[in-house]
């Protein structure tokens, strides 16, 4: 049984004293959603203290990183590695999420390696997927989707990919308002299942966590998790809200 991850990515909103704030708002009304994994991805900034602040309260709440640079160390000024995410406590690091992808140029090349880094740190990876309205429109969606699959997985095992997540995200529903229709969200996400059953056995397949994420709301919410091959969320401007992502955590509760 999987069991479903609900993701805030808080992108670049919230100072460290906003980012305390809000966890400390959210823990309480999530504590009790055994059935559900609640994590917050805060900017690079709050890490340190929303990891001591989640340690010290002994909130269930997982640390999660916006993004990572795939060094252990160097001169690469500005930059986060693995295992500085590693010492705060950090479960899961996003990779490959489409503002990084369109805005910052990263290929798929590069998201690879970041996806390798981390898990080699002993981090597990978000890795999201997702096309463009007009790749939709061109009925190039799968096609992009398992292409991206493809080139991002190129050196994880099975055992591994069994433990990741992978978020699919369609680029026209982030942070647009629209939301993937369930059938859409559905038939995506089976893809993405039925390729990874291909290219990594039905173990693995059965095994790995298949997000949505684009707009997700405490309004659509529900819907979209009973779904049978979502797997959960990652939820982009309702997670700034405690009382809007504890509603979209608590689809089932």
């Amino acid at each position: 049984m999987r069991k479903p991850l609900i993701a805030g990515n808080w992108k670049m909103y919230k100072n460290n004293n906003e980012a305390l704030e809000l966890v400390r708002e959210l823990a309480p009304l999530v504590a009790d959603l055994d059935d559900v994994e609640v994590a917050v991805c805060p900017p690079f900034t709050a890490l340190a203290d929303v990891s001591r602040l989640i340690a010290d309260s002994g909130s269930s709440i997982a640390l999660g990183a916006q993004d990572v640079y795939p060094g252990d160390e160097g001169a690469f000024t500005g930059e986060i590695s693995p295992p500085m995410l590693k010492a705060l406590a950090v479960t899961y690091v996003i990779a490959g999420h489409s503002e990084r992808r369109e805005l910052m140029g990263e290929k798929d090349g590069f998201v690879a390696t970041k996806v390798r880094a981390v898990l080699d740190a002993g981090m597990t990876p978000i890795l999201c997927v997702g096309e463009t309205l007009e790749e939709r429109e061109a009925g190039n969606a799968a096609r992009k989707v398992e292409g991206q699959l493809a080139a991002d997985l190129e050196a994880v095992e099975a055992a591994e990919v069994a433990g990741m997540v992978i978020a699919y995200e369609p680029i026209w529903a982030i942070g647009t308002g629209k939301t993937a229709t369930p059938d859409d969200a559905q038939g995506m996400n089976s893809a993405i299942r039925r390729w990874i059953a291909a290219s990594f056995g039905d173990d693995t397949a059965a095994s790995v966590r298949i997000l949505y994420g684009g707009s997700v709301k405490p309004g659509n919410a529900a819907e979209l998790m009973a779904l049978e091959d979502i797997d959960g969320a990652l939820v982009g401007g309702a997670s700034l809200k405690a009382a809007d992502f504890a509603a979209i955590a608590g689809f089932k509760a």
